[in-house]
């Protein structure tokens, strides 16, 4: 038996087919038409909230690292590379261009004390979790 390769997005590819290229039906979901695979691995480390993602052939440069909303956006871009012959590709999949991906943070953080490392093409910042407050309630018996 064959595996075929699911594609969740494939009635939107007629839609996109009649609008143009640049139109994407769904643009804050993932689809074969927008590329990268931005996934994120997201922990819990030591009381710090760790945010992995992998983003090999980009420099670091071309990372940037911000909070919006409690929330953890990494922004960046991979270059085009120039071709001083032309190519006749079979298949060219690797996606090049600018690249956003906004995570959901499951807890309150200090985005003010958040570390970020690019080791190896993975990203990892660490963002320590504030603490939650716990305060005793006396409980007055009548």
């Amino acid at each position: 038996m064959a595996l075929v390769r699911w594609e969740p997005f494939e009635p939107f590819k007629d839609i996109e087919k009649f609008f143009g290229e640049e139109f994407s039906f769904l643009p804050l979901l993932p689809t074969p038409k927008l590329g990268w695979d931005l996934a994120v691995d997201l922990y819990e480390d030591k009381g710090n909230i760790v945010a992995e993602m992998n983003l090999p052939g980009i420099s670091p440069e071309k990372v940037e690292v911000t909070f919006q909303n409690g929330d953890l956006k990494i922004v960046g871009s991979r270059d085009e590379e120039k071709q001083t012959k032309e190519t006749n590709y079979y298949c060219k999949e690797i996606r090049r261009g600018m690249f956003e991906r906004l995570v959901k943070l499951p807890a309150g953080v200090k985005p003010e004390k958040a570390e970020a490392t690019f080791k190896n093409g993975v990203l990892k910042v660490v963002i320590p979790k504030k603490e939650e407050a716990t305060e005793k309630i006396k409980v007055k018996i009548q």
